[in-house]
Formats: structure tokens, sequence, C-alpha cells
């Protein structure tokens, strides 16, 4: 069997999700990218279909060319296990700005520091400080 990738469909934002989240992760790169052109059937430059890799995690991304109804759900989400406070306050900040925060930075018992939040792409990240 070949390999099982996580798939994000975007509706017209794709590259500037992929962009975005390659400024601000470590060890994030776009693969391959290419775009929808003349005569076919999405819009003209978007995303055909790109490949996103996050810590050596591939994620296989494009820009729908069909408008849904539906975008993505916080119950599928990206777990991150952060290094440091420098780290996750980073992240916390920069990837709920202009998004929701599910669930505040804080202590919750079982972590202590974890966020759940949803950036402006509609994206869902989990985010949590390691310990060691």
């Amino acid at each position: 069997m070949a390999a099982i990738k996580p798939f994000l469909m975007f509706q017209g934002d794709a590259e500037e999700a992929l962009n975005y989240y390659v400024s601000l992760l470590d060890e994030a790169k776009i693969v391959s990218l290419s775009r929808y052109g003349p005569h076919e059937s999405g819009k003209e430059g978007n995303v055909m279909q790109a490949v996103l890799s996050l810590q050596g995690q591939e994620f296989i991304c494009m820009d729908s060319n069909v408008k849904h109804d539906f975008t993505f759900t916080p119950s599928f989400s990206l777990f991150v296990n952060c290094e440091s406070d420098q780290e996750i306050e980073y992240l916390y900040n920069h990837l709920s700005e202009g998004g929701k925060k599910l669930m505040a930075l804080k202590d919750y018992g079982f972590s202590k520091r974890f966020a759940w939040i949803q950036d402006r792409f509609n994206v869902s990240w989990q985010l949590n400080l390691s310990s060691d």
C-alpha cells in the first residue's frame, strides 16, 4: 500500500496558507505545487495540487474548484508538541491571529501548557508543551 497522507482542501487560499505555515514552522516546506491553467476546471492560478511537508509529515493540499458549504472541522487537527514556552507562545499567538481560540493556552491538568486553536484558514491545531 502506498503512503497515507492527510488531505487539506482550501477554497481559494491554499497558497497563502501554505506560505504562512512555512514561515511559522521549522522544517516546513512546499515540496511541490501545480496551478490550474487556462481552460482547466479550477480558477487559473489557484493551487491544483501541492505537497506540504511539516516536520517530515506530508500533506496534500488544493484549492477546490467547487464551492462547498463545509470547511475544515476542529475534530481533525494538527497536533504539535512544542519544546519550549517560547515556541508554544509563538505558535499560539501567530496561528490564533484572525482565527478562533477553542481552548486558551493554559494548564489543563493533562498538560502543563496546552491550546487548541483554529487558524484564519479554518485549520485546527492542538499545541502542547512537551514534558521531559
